[in-house]
């Protein structure tokens, strides 16, 4: 007896999954111990997509070089309909209400749903895994989740007698190039987004990268399944990269580390504190390691310890080996849930009540007693400074970088007020803050 597969939506990822079901045939069947047979795929532009992709063109839905709404919706009712296909892969992308419906049928119709979709599992994905639960059905998002990495996998399996303390990665690997390229080669950060969107990297709009959706879809989709938080994306605290600065990043490198946009999520007794933001990782961390495109999560357990995971986080061939990873697995169980939810009663916190050290960037005119202005501010919140330093300007002004120990964000914002209420002239620019990771 075969395991049938239907495609939904054959672009990039659907293409890369079509690839390697097809390439890989006889290993599949081998590893799952029957015939992984890909049988239909649904496309809008089916020729476009079987000659980019170098695919049979009779695998396609429809006859003409294109399919219209009402086609492609009564191609995926046959498929839906057919009891002789076992697993649909959604790589449609969005997350409205067309594909959540589309989601919703496969599953409904009893059959096992992958996807790579994280804004959709990062909005509605505990609706999704409550409805596979009920009939009985897998879902598959390995590759919603840094594309190649097997994060979610080794969370649910391996890690799955461990208690997770915290999980720490760099998810969004476009605006991991575009800080890379700004620590080594010095590029401003309007430049290094055009690099990164001539090399294919960035997308024309790059919004959901560099704002830090596309990293907070992943790392609510982890905090779900590790921490079993009752989690909206919305309420997710995030802050994206497009404010960073050349001066940042060399202040950075003065306390030997680089800036990196984080996902960060730590449990302290019943809470989580979570978010994602730049922060300053120090070269310890290993974190400070992973350049260009690449992903990394780092995974601290209290039996286990640090795990860290690293891969590509993007790309046709590599998100498509997630996808089929789960379609070896349902062929392998058929009847078993890939994932589990863990429910629990954790709550979800702002990441800036953590204590956390950060680092300070202001520029101020540089005239005597400067340096003992801003720390008396701070000092009145009792935060403890660890390191200054500043850079002159030719305007006699001076651009300071002041580095924290561990606080909480409320006391550093109160002790910024302090500073631009008592010594307004002083201060020439808004404070950046970013917090340090050790």
């Amino acid at each position: 007896m075969g395991f049938r597969v239907a495609i939904l939506g054959c672009g990039t990822v659907g293409g890369g999954v079509a690839r390697i079901l097809l390439e890989q045939n006889e290993a599949l069947r081998q590893r799952s111990g029957q015939e992984v047979e890909l049988v239909r795929i649904v496309d809008l532009f089916p020729q476009q997509s079987a000659e980019r992709h170098g695919l049979p063109r009779e695998l396609y839905a429809g006859a003409g070089p294109e399919l219209t709404l009402e086609e492609a919706e009564a191609a995926t009712q046959e498929i839906l309909s057919d009891p002789g296909i076992d697993v649909v892969v959604e790589t449609v992308g969005g997350s409205g209400d067309a594909v959540l419906g589309i989601a919703r049928a496969v599953l409904e119709h009893g059959k096992h749903l992958v996807t790579a979709n994280k804004a959709l599992l990062a909005m509605r994905g505990e609706e999704l895994l409550k409805l596979a639960d009920k009939q009985g059905r897998g879902l598959g998002f390995e590759a919603a989740v840094c594309g190649a990495i097997p994060i979610i996998k080794g969370l649910n399996e391996c890690l799955t007698g461990d208690e997770v303390l915290s999980i720490s990665g760099i998810m969004n690997g476009t605006s991991n190039y575009i800080l890379s390229k700004m620590a080594s080669e010095g590029q401003s950060f309007d430049a290094a987004l055009k690099d990164a969107q001539d090399k294919g990297y960035a997308e024309a709009d790059p919004t959901l990268d560099i704002d830090g959706g596309d990293a907070g879809h992943k790392l609510t989709i982890l905090m779900r399944l590790v921490f079993g938080v009752d989690l909206v994306f919305e309420d997710l605290p995030r802050k994206g990269i497009d404010t960073i600065t050349e001066g940042e990043v060399a202040f950075a490198h003065e306390m030997d580390g680089v800036i990196k946009l984080i996902c960060y999520a730590e449990r302290v007794g019943n809470t989580v504190h979570a978010g994602v933001l730049p922060m300053i990782v120090k070269r310890a961390n290993l974190l400070s390691k992973i350049d260009g495109a690449t992903n990394a999560v780092r995974v601290v357990g209290r039996y286990a310890g640090e795990s860290v995971f690293i891969g590509q986080g993007a790309g046709s061939l590599e998100t498509g080996s997630a996808i089929v990873s789960d379609i070896v697995f349902l062929a392998r169980s058929r009847d078993a849930a890939l994932v589990q939810q863990r429910p629990s009663s954790l709550s979800l916190r702002p990441l800036g009540e953590l204590e956390l050290p950060y680092n300070i960037v202001f520029e101020a005119a540089d005239i005597p007693g400067i340096t003992g202005i801003v720390a008396t501010a701070i000092g009145r919140q009792d935060i403890n400074i660890d390191t200054v330093s500043h850079n002159r300007h030719e305007n006699d002004n001076a651009e300071f970088a002041i580095a924290t120990m561990p606080c909480k964000r409320v006391q550093l914002e109160s002790a910024l007020r302090d500073m631009q209420d008592n010594y307004p002239d002083s201060l020439l620019s808004e404070p950046r803050v970013l917090p340090i990771l050790f």
